[in-house]
């Protein structure tokens, strides 16, 4: 028995050791990093649910580029600050431009649709969908009018609350998700319907999933804890009721597709191109595709810019001196009850450098999105294998104190010139860089422009708590930084 219990710990000890060699033994030269342990990779260093400021605390031992095991299998090469990811994701563009790994959603798109796709699938696919977008209106008057139509919409079910405190968390998710459905479907849902808030909190739990310190300990150990039970099972559930919902729109718009007719939103665009393709074997336009697409664009599109508004709003409830600035500005510019266009953004350069102190405040997307090397690459001396994962912390380059001055600070007046002016920075890179800049950018933008302004010049906010218990710091920070919860007023101007 004793002998049985001695090969026993010398087997472990052995597969320990062959563990621990594998890691050592990478091709190339890659940039330092803590040692890895065996079986556990970093985790001492990283710990999950503090993710990225146990990178950020890294970086100031090795530098701007460094290298980190989450778990036992993952290398991950991590750019930290303005210069190293402008070099990376701007300098070397097509070499950083792979998609990485997001474990937590990897078991359901598998590398399929516009944001999980690499190659020649991603190039078809994001030529698609941005051709779609293009031609539904987006940065024209026509993709204006319909945010415009949604905004006050919201404008609506805010005085319904008649001056009660309420949390704006729902209202504004289903401005954005109604947005994303009128161009993906060409619908909009009532904000009553239920099955419409059931997608909507879909949304919003997909994306709390992958930013909890659950969804950050699946990155690091994927392979151990995907067959066992546990909270990915709930993520899974969001998972499903968003693509049940996307599946039955989609074959919808399959039974009803007229090809004589130009596409009135995305789903008709891609079946027409699907049609015309169907004969060629290399398309990448399939069915599978256009459910993950949609799949993603649903999500996305729901929390991101909402989750945006609503810290935007808690800022100017916090900062209420703010609040009124931009209040005149709006009554200087455009007068009482006009509703704002896309047009008038050039005229309200305070409003728009509000906008933008909150998105870098913010740093909705801390860790940026994993990139994947699509070539052996040379940078800062080192060199960096093909499919090597890359972190480009952009909440660093947003919060880069040799940019950004005081950088933990709420300061307008950083994105404006002496003359009031409003000033572009290059540092400003909230939806990333290079090729893989978010697709929705502009579209993400003048939604952020025109929902916030409808609201302002339909109210005044209030907070019925003391402002000093107004917390700007995130309940949830992972891949996405989850703002507290608040109550709201408004009050009619």
């Amino acid at each position: 028995m004793e002998a049985a219990g001695t090969w026993t710990l010398l087997l472990v000890l052995l597969l320990l050791l062959v563990l621990t060699l594998a890691l050592s033994r990478t091709p190339g030269h890659l940039p330092p990093g803590p040692t890895p342990l065996p079986l556990l990779g970093n985790l001492l260093q990283l710990r999950p649910g503090a993710l990225y400021p146990g990178l950020l605390r890294l970086s100031k031992k090795y530098g701007p580029v460094f290298t980190v095991y989450l778990g036992p299998w993952r290398r991950v090469v991590v750019l930290v600050g303005h210069k190293a990811v402008q070099e990376a994701l701007g300098g070397q563009a097509e070499e950083f431009g792979g998609r990485g790994m997001l474990a937590t959603l990897d078991g359901t798109f598998d590398s399929h649709g516009v944001f999980f796709a690499n190659g020649q699938r991603w190039r078809q696919l994001r030529g698609c969908t941005t051709l779609a977008l293009r031609e539904l209106g987006m940065g024209k008057r026509e993709g204006g009018e319909l945010i415009q139509a949604e905004a006050q919409c919201l404008v609506e079910a805010f005085q319904g609350t008649e001056g009660r405190p309420f949390d704006p968390s729902l209202l504004l998710a289903q401005a954005t998700s109604n947005i994303i459905c009128s161009l993906t479907f060409g619908l909009r849902f009532p904000y009553e319907d239920e099955e419409f808030q059931a997608v909507v909190r879909a949304a919003g739990g997909t994306v709390l999933g992958v930013s909890s310190p659950w969804g950050q300990t699946y990155e690091m150990f994927s392979r151990l804890l995907k067959p066992l039970p546990g909270p990915h099972t709930q993520l899974l559930r969001h998972l499903n009721i968003l693509a049940t919902f996307a599946a039955r729109q989609v074959q919808r718009h399959r039974e009803s597709l007229d090809t004589s007719v130009p596409p009135c939103d995305i789903v008709d665009a891609f079946l027409l191109k699907m049609v015309k393709e169907e004969q060629d074997p290399s398309t990448e336009l399939t069915d599978k595709n256009l459910l993950m697409t949609v799949i993603y664009l649903l999500f996305a599109g729901t929390v991101t810019v909402s989750t945006t508004v609503r810290y935007t709003l808690l800022l100017l409830l916090k900062y209420p001196q703010v609040q009124e600035r931009v209040r005149e500005e709006l009554t200087r510019e455009l007068g009482a009850g006009r509703a704002p266009s896309l047009g008038d953004r050039g005229r309200l350069p305070y409003t728009d450098a509000v906008l933008h102190e909150a998105q870098r405040l913010l740093a909705l997307v801390p860790m940026g999105v994993p990139r994947a090397l699509t070539r052996t690459t040379c940078f800062r001396g080192y060199t960096l294998p093909q499919g090597t994962e890359v972190f480009p912390l952009l909440g660093s380059v947003l919060h880069d104190p040799e940019v950004f001055e005081q950088p933990e600070e709420f300061n307008p007046d950083r994105f404006l010139d002496a003359d009031g002016r409003f000033r572009k920075q290059e540092a400003f890179l909230p939806f990333s860089l290079g090729k893989r800049v978010c697709l929705g950018e502009g579209l993400a933008r003048a939604e952020l422009f025109l929902l916030l302004t409808a609201i302002l010049q339909a109210f005044s906010l209030e907070s019925p708590c003391p402002l000093g218990a107004l917390s700007l710091q995130p309940a949830v920070s992972g891949l996405f930084n989850i703002p507290p919860a608040f109550q709201l007023q408004v009050r009619p101007r």
